[in-house]
């Protein structure tokens, strides 16, 4: 099956998987998330909604210098359905496997490897104007998870830039984060 083919049946699946996933949160999440969506689901741009794979994401220093989070080529997708509910992932393209073909017996450094190269989330997206919304209901990186930001984004084409003013992963004071995204087209 071709890339193309691939990504489009998950952006068709993306509502199947999300549901059962969502429906295993915490109840105070379910109540939480269903106080946030009733009044923000009515304001997700159509322009969101979506398959979205990932070009870049770097953190932009002032001086104009560029650090590859996830390395060059990183991959990932993010999916965004019409009540403005998301699954994103990115990750490293290179990645080491762990020496032990099980994940549970992984070493210190393989277990950092993993951390570092990989994020995933899902949750809720809005937007107006130019400032998008998103609460994380769950995250691989446990600090996220509950947290709310907006960040100012941009479309053109169909390319999706957004900005994250303080990135929690190695910026130094200054820095902010640039992610880039390309819609997937049928």
């Amino acid at each position: 099956m071709s890339r193309a083919k691939l990504l489009l049946l998950v952006s068709f699946l993306a509502p199947t998987i999300a549901s059962p996933i969502l429906a295993a949160a915490p109840a105070q999440d379910k109540a939480m998330r269903h106080s946030e969506t009733v009044s923000d689901h009515a304001v997700v741009p159509k322009e969101l909604i979506g398959a979205w794979t990932l070009v870049r994401c770097d953190n932009v220093y002032p001086d104009g210098h560029r650090v590859e989070l996830y390395g060059p080529h990183p991959e990932g997708m993010w999916l965004i359905d019409a009540q403005g509910d998301y699954m994103m992932q990115i990750v490293r393209a290179k990645r080491m496997p762990f020496a032990v073909n099980d994940k549970s017996k992984g070493t210190a450094d393989e277990y950092r490897a993993a951390s570092m190269d990989s994020n995933a989330h899902f949750g809720h997206v809005s937007a107006d104007a130019n400032v998008m919304h998103s609460h994380i209901l769950r995250a691989s990186f446990p600090n996220w998870d509950g947290k709310s930001g907006d960040s100012s984004y941009t479309i053109h084409g169909d390319e999706l830039t957004y900005s994250v003013a303080k990135p929690s992963s190695g910026a130094a004071e200054g820095a902010h984060g640039e992610v880039v995204w390309r819609r997937v087209r049928s």
